[in-house]
């Protein structure tokens, strides 16, 4: 089941509301690299052993439960 992140949710409120700047959109993207680092840094720092994810790496973990592309 993928999640939707913090930075995700923010994009689609953005976009509801009107037609995001050529700026906010650049925001938004640094913001999401940002997220993607977060998400892969605790994953590397954490214990997955018992959770199923022994051989997964932290570029995986965060493509399987976070990509939305």
């Amino acid at each position: 089941m993928e999640k939707q992140t913090a930075v995700e949710w923010l994009e689609e409120q953005l976009f509801e509301l009107r037609n995001p700047t050529l700026n906010q959109i650049e925001i938004l993207k640094k913001a999401k690299e940002m997220e993607k680092e977060q998400i892969v840094d605790a994953f590397e720092q954490g214990d997955y052993t018992s959770r199923g994810f022994e051989d997964v790496t932290s570029e995986e973990y965060y493509n399987i439960n976070f990509k939305s592309e």
